[in-house]
């Protein structure tokens, strides 16, 4: 059998086609094997809840990705087949997403009777933080970051909008800014009432100081920074959430089967090895070099 030119060029495109969508199924067959070895470590069902900007399609055209209708789903489904005794483990690295969604996923993890805890390797923003206030353990890097879950009206938050109603004359202000304050008032009063919900959450045990509960709503509902300020662990911990520092290392194991998708050349170059003491360098013997000499 010969084959000619156009013989070997359709091999090769017809295995450049077929090698991406294997890649991928290698890929996903590591994560389930990962996410298997922890789930039996732990005794529980565990719940990845993960966006990064991904590839799609044989383009490789990028996408951001964040809490969605159709995470909501999937979580509740998940949650559903969870026996009542079946602790809940999520592991949350999202910017945040739709607030209808992050409000399912929010009451049904209170609702869960066992313990739910979250991990958080990088960071939890916005609904992500309101997904680990729902939680009775807060996992985190010790690097890892929380953030405010004040509400956003468009491309302004709301407690910004209603600053404007106090600071103006009524007659100074525009219709449309009044309505923007009568939603924004409105829209705070809501995320409060749901996070005390949530901060008061009592199964299987009361996970928040009753004295700590108000503190923690003013300090991430007001608008009190910006909206993508980051709560570190100590500042969480201070508030008095139900933190604990330090991440098994499953956790990023299970992350770098998630890698972000890289366009073009990488921005960030290490070399993946943890060092050791290094030995000092042998000290010089010898007469020294005087200053004066040329060579």
């Amino acid at each position: 059998m010969n084959f000619n030119f156009f013989d070997i060029f359709w091999v090769i495109l017809l295995f450049s086609s077929f090698q991406p969508m294997w890649q991928r199924r290698q890929l996903e067959a590591r994560r389930v094997q990962a996410l298997q070895e922890f789930e039996r470590g732990r005794n529980s069902r565990v719940i990845l809840l993960i966006h990064r900007q991904e590839s799609i399609s044989l383009l490789g055209i990028p996408i951001s990705r964040y809490i969605t209708i159709e995470d909501s789903e999937q979580v509740l489904r998940a949650i559903r087949l969870t026996p009542p005794d079946v602790p809940i483990d999520l592991i949350l690295h999202t910017p945040g997403g739709l607030v209808l969604a992050t409000e399912q996923i929010a009451r049904a993890l209170i609702r869960h009777p066992a313990k739910v805890t979250v991990f958080v390797p990088h960071y939890a923003m916005s609904g992500g933080t309101m997904l680990a206030l729902a939680a009775d353990e807060i996992v985190m890097d010790a690097n890892a970051v929380l953030g405010p879950v004040d509400p956003q009206l468009g491309n302004f938050p709301a407690a910004s909008i209603l600053k404007v109603v106090q600071d103006k004359p009524i007659g100074d202000i525009d219709d449309q800014t009044l309505i923007m304050a009568d939603l924004s008032r409105k829209a705070i009063q809501q995320v409060q009432r749901f996070v005390r919900t949530l901060l008061q959450d009592n199964i299987p045990q009361q996970k928040i100081a009753t004295e700590n509960i108000e503190k923690i709503i003013d300090a991430l509902t007001t608008g009190q920074v910006t909206h993508d300020y980051p709560v570190t662990v100590e500042e969480a911990s201070k508030l008095g959430m139900p933190i604990t520092e330090g991440l098994p290392m499953s956790i990023y194991n299970l992350m770098e089967l998630y890698p972000q998708s890289q366009g073009g050349r990488p921005s960030v170059l290490y070399i993946p090895l943890p060092y050791q003491n290094r030995p000092a360098m042998p000290e010089r013997k010898g007469t020294p070099i005087p200053q004066e000499a040329k060579f």
